[in-house]
């Protein structure tokens, strides 16, 4: 999936030793669809060659506000007219402080300054030791710069050139493209406040084994990223999977039914928007052993008595707060036949405004899938997609019935 294709980019780099990450961002860029037109400093060619960003960006680079491959000898004006956004990657805390003066003696400063402001972003990612960020100083030129309409990227934190460890760090490239990406997503849920649980539950038999299903959390990942994409602050309520936390979001990790509704409950009364794609199991062992069962030799097998978990999405579902209008409240069902019947049938039970249906268990683990849209009103086919796309599409359906 290119997200970013048909965008046009003028990657800039200041100096510091985080211009090798500049490098892995400019491919990632291109592998997304875009072009990209690197500009460096004269400091940043200190710590990566334009030779290197050329070859990587396809383009040749530009480092002063004199070349004379430009015929009006203006590359400030013209690179800054073509760019979609300019993306300083890394942002040097000189030239944080040079950009919030207006200060414009080189080439990319020149164009952060000359640039639309209507029309041309402006994207930093900070890239500096850890005392230096921390420094007030700093914190004052990134408020300001963000005042000023700058879109401030954010740090990371952890082990740094210089041999310290703190925040500061420029972001890793993926981390960056992530962001970059969702920059671009309309945001059509700007303001609101988004739970989602994802993935599945473990119901425990003995400390050593437990029933739970192949849900791989991938769809409910994806949703939770395609709302903050959108502008909402989200809440991801996750079953035990290996996924990456969506850029943005808050996580909370539960293990079992019980868990999860302990945690979603309170999540809920805060929320504007709850959409609950986990697989939520629907029985639970009545009683875990402390102590691993063991085999016998007598070919005896353990009796097991079952109890009924909590219907999380019901109870959401019927609470005042989704009854007043004031949560909005989107299920899941996985089936493995008779998806529209099914998928009605239990919009209806749960009492949802929107059921999402899939067919299962084919689907799960699976990057992409197709989806069934069922309301009051009847069904409607989401045709084949990558699960970030389709969580996308959701997002739009969601926000369009809010």
């Amino acid at each position: 999936m290119n997200d970013l294709a048909g965008k046009h980019f003028v990657l800039g780099l200041s100096g510091g030793i985080a211009c090798y990450k500049a490098a892995e961002l400019c491919r990632a860029l291109i592998k997304q669809g875009a072009t990209v037109q690197v500009v460096m400093t004269e400091a940043a060619e200190q710590f990566i060659t334009p030779v290197t960003m050329q070859a990587l960006s396809g383009r040749p680079v530009y480092g002063s506000q004199w070349d004379a491959r430009e015929p009006n000898n203006m590359p400030h004006i013209n690179l800054s007219r073509e760019a979609d956004a300019i993306i300083v990657a890394p942002c040097s805390a000189d030239f944080m402080a040079k950009l919030l003066h207006g200060r414009s003696d080189e080439l990319l400063s020149l164009m952060c300054l000359a640039r639309p402001i209507a029309t041309v972003p402006l994207l930093l990612a900070p890239a500096m030791n850890r005392e230096m960020w921390a420094h007030p100083a700093t914190q004052r030129n990134l408020a300001q710069l963000a005042a000023d309409g700058a879109h401030i990227l954010g740090v990371g934190s952890g082990f740094q050139a210089c041999g310290e460890t703190g925040d500061g760090r420029m972001l890793e490239p993926p981390e960056l493209l992530e962001d970059i990406v969702a920059f671009f997503q309309p945001k059509r849920l700007a303001g609101k406040r988004v739970l989602v649980t994802a993935g599945p539950t473990f119901e425990a038999i003995d400390p050593v084994r437990g029933i739970t299903n192949l849900s791989s959390g991938k769809m409910g990942f994806a949703i939770a990223r395609a709302a903050r994409e959108a502008g909402a602050n989200v809440t991801l309520v996750a079953g035990p999977v290996s996924l990456a936390t969506p850029r943005g979001v808050t996580r909370i990790d539960v293990r079992s039914a019980q868990d999860m509704l302990q945690a979603t409950v309170p999540a809920a009364q805060s929320a504007d928007i709850f959409i609950a794609t986990a697989a939520v199991a629907d029985w639970r062992p009545s009683s875990a052993s402390d102590q691993k069962i063991k085999k016998d030799g007598s070919g005896k097998t353990p009796q097991l008595e079952f109890t009924e978990n909590p219907d999380i999405l019901a109870t959401l579902a019927k609470s005042a707060r989704a009854e007043s209008g004031a949560l909005f409240c989107v299920g899941f069902a996985a089936e493995s036949h008779d998806l529209e019947s099914n998928a009605q049938a239990k919009r209806v039970r749960k009492g949802v405004p929107l059921l999402v249906g899939n067919i299962g268990p084919a689907t799960f683990g699976a990057d992409d899938n197709a989806l069934l849209l069922v309301d009051a009103k009847g069904t409607r086919e989401v045709p084949r997609a990558s699960k970030l796309e389709l969580a996308r599409r959701l997002v739009a359906e969601i926000a369009d019935r809010l």
